[in-house]
């Protein structure tokens, strides 16, 4: 790891310490008022005194009706005591207890007495040992480039977190914002997993333009359509919190639709500009225009992977409501005009342009700055 490298992961280090200090220093008071004026709190159900239940006709294992629990607060202001509390298993809140089982609690206080609910399982110890595992198998496989990659992972997380969204919640105009701090995150990414070469500045360039490509389609067809950050998922409740706010709701989906194709953008312009750099060592005499052409060939097999993948990710994430308009039978011209089918389809395919055209962009700036920077033995074929 050279000299330069060093210094950089070092200041990337501070920057992240330096962001999150920042952001929580400025955005300590900040706020209109607190929506959820309860205590969120891990508890023990200690016994079932009644329960009247039956086995749920449409999914097997569960059941519905209505359970009367013992629990014990294990943390906060009312560790230790304990509570009777009414569990309903209904459709959309169905949390089985039994005894033993360790859960999370809402507490109110109104009128002097608490009020429990029983909020949810306990979810958050297996997401922290995922998380471990992930970083575990980052280390052990991918040693220091592995290391690497989490510290541009935890670096992407705080500036969407830390910066973008108080930001935006502080009436910031989402779009030059996004654009910015996009375009950080990839100059800082690439620059931790890779050198300080022209490999890795081809991928900046060529991604940068790739995600401003599917953000400006994007603008371009939401503002046809008539599609705002409203029509986005939980779009209404983000409507009530702008009257507080002053949440620029308009700039959102152009947002999330940066966000949302930066990571496949990077992937690509990475191979691209990596596969430019091995042909080059492979073969210093090779011919620019070869060289362009091959990584077109490169580029080809590249954008129908990875515009599948980008297009299955968003399929995926909107499969319950493909299969809502499969089971109520919805024409094409019904569906097709719904705002959210709308947004899912311009997120998918603009991003999907924004790889395809990343590919060309990307050979263009590989090949130019082979030529510029030491290239010497490249030259043009003649005619």
């Amino acid at each position: 790891m050279t000299k330069h490298k060093k210094i950089f992961i070092v200041m990337v280090i501070i920057s992240i310490i330096g962001i999150v200090y920042i952001s929580l220093a400025v955005n300590k008071n900040f706020g209109v008022q607190k929506y959820f004026n309860y205590e969120f709190v891990d508890g023990e159900v200690l016994s079932i005194k009644e329960e009247t239940i039956n086995p749920d006709p449409l999914i097997p294992g569960r059941y519905v009706g209505k359970q009367k629990i013992e629990v014990q607060i294990l943390e906060g202001l009312h560790k230790d005591q304990v509570y009777s509390v009414i569990n309903v298993l209904s459709n959309r809140h169905n949390i089985f207890a039994k005894p033993g089982m360790k859960a999370i609690f809402t507490i109110r206080e109104k009128d002097g007495k608490e009020h429990v609910w029983f909020y949810n399982y306990k979810m958050d110890r297996y997401i922290y040992v995922l998380i471990g595992l992930f970083c575990l198998s980052l280390i052990v496989f991918g040693r220091l480039s592995g290391i690497k990659s989490i510290l541009s992972l935890v670096f992407t997380g705080v500036v969407i977190i830390f910066v973008l969204i108080p930001i935006i919640f502080r009436g910031g105009n989402p779009i030059p914002w996004a654009i910015l701090l996009c375009s950080i995150i990839t100059v800082v990414t690439f620059l931790l997993i890779g050198d300080f070469n022209r490999k890795t500045y081809s991928a900046i360039l060529g991604t940068i333009a790739g995600v401003m490509i599917s953000g400006i389609i994007s603008y371009i067809f939401g503002n046809l359509a008539k599609l705002t950050g409203i029509h986005m998922e939980k779009g209404e409740q983000i409507l009530y919190l702008a009257a507080d706010y002053q949440v620029k709701i308009n700039g959102l989906m152009f947002t999330s639709i940066l966000i949302a194709s930066l990571g496949a953008i990077n992937d690509v312009a990475m191979s691209i500009a990596s596969s430019c750099n091995e042909l080059c060592k492979r073969n210093p005499d090779i011919h620019l225009d070869d060289l362009f052409v091959s990584l077109m060939d490169i580029g080809k097999d590249i954008m129908g992977t990875m515009t599948n993948t980008l297009i299955l990710a968003f399929t995926g994430s909107s499969l319950n409501l493909m299969l809502m308009i499969w089971g109520f039978q919805m024409n094409t011209k019904q569906f097709i005009n719904m705002p959210v089918i709308a947004i899912e389809l311009i997120q998918a395919l603009s991003g999907s342009i924004g790889i395809v055209l990343t590919v060309p962009i990307t050979a263009s700036i590989s090949v130019y700055l082979i030529r510029k920077k030491g290239g010497l033995s490249l030259k043009r074929k003649n005619n």
